[in-house]
C-alpha cells in the first residue's frame, strides 16, 4: 500500500504544505504584531498545528524567521529572474525589474522582516546574502549584457545597478520603516516608470537608448 495510513506520518507533500502554512501564519503574526509578538503558540495556533511541529521543522523562532527570510528572497529572486527570462525591450524589463523591488521593500512583509532582523546580526547577514547580493547579481549581469548590445552607457554593471536600485527606491523604504504609509500598487508602478526612464536618461545609448 503506498501513502500513509489516516493515523500514520504525514506523506510529505502534506508536510510541505503545512510548512508553508506555517510560514504564512508567522509572516501574519510578525506583520500584525511585530517581533516581540509573534510567539512560537500564536503561530502555532493560527497555522492549526502544533509547537512540537515547528520546532521540529524551525528549531526555534530564529530559525522560523530565518526560514521565512530565505522564502522571502526566493521569491523576488524567482521574480527578477521571470522578468529577465521574459522577452522584452530594456525598458519594459528594467521596469518590471523596478516595480517588483520597490514593491517588495515597501511591503509589509519586508518591512516587517527587515524589523525582525535589525535584532539580529545573524539575520541581517542572512537578508543581505539571500537578498541584496544575491538579486543584484543577477541584475548586474543583465545590465551588462546591454552594455555589450550597445544599449546602454556603462562602465561597471555593479555601480550601474547602483545607481538603478538608488533612483527606483529613494528613501521611500526608510520612511515605511519608520511608520509612512506604504505606497499603492499604482504609486509604485509609476514611479518605477519614472525610475526607469531616468535611468536610460543617464546611461542610454543615444536618444532613445533602452527603447
Amino acid at each position: 500500500m503506498t501513502g500513509q495510513s489516516r493515523r500514520g506520518r504525514p506523506r510529505s507533500g502534506e508536510q510541505a504544505a503545512r510548512r508553508q502554512a506555517a510560514l504564512d501564519a508567522a509572516l501574519a503574526e510578525l506583520v500584525e504584531h511585530g517581533l516581540e509578538g509573534m510567539t512560537m503558540q500564536a503561530v502555532a495556533v493560527r497555522a492549526g498545528s502544533s509547537k512540537e511541529s515547528l520546532y521540529t521543522w524551525f528549531g526555534n523562532r530564529h530559525g522560523l524567521l530565518a526560514a521565512l527570510i530565505q522564502r522571502q528572497s526566493e521569491q523576488v529572486n524567482a521574480a527578477v529572474t521571470a522578468a529577465l527570462e521574459h522577452p522584452a525591450e530594456p525598458r519594459a524589463t528594467l521596469a518590471a525589474i523596478a516595480e517588483n523591488l520597490l514593491g517588495l521593500l515597501a511591503g509589509d512583509a519586508s518591512v516587517a522582516l527587515n524589523r525582525a532582523a535589525m535584532a539580529s546580526g545573524e539575520l541581517s547577514e542572512l537578508l543581505l546574502r539571500h537578498g541584496r547580493h544575491t538579486t543584484g547579481p543577477l541584475v548586474e549581469a543583465y545590465l551588462g549584457r546591454l552594455a555589450t548590445e550597445g544599449s546602454l552607457r556603462i562602465d561597471d554593471p555593479a555601480e550601474a545597478f547602483r545607481l538603478l536600485y538608488g533612483l527606483t527606491v529613494r528613501d521611500v523604504q526608510i520612511r515605511v520603516l519608520l511608520g509612512e504609509r506604504p505606497p499603492s500598487a499604482e504609486d509604485v508602478r509609476a514611479d518605477a516608470r519614472t525610475a526607469v526612464d531616468r535611468f536610460l536618461a543617464l546611461t542610454g545609448a543615444g536618444a532613445g537608448g533602452g527603447q
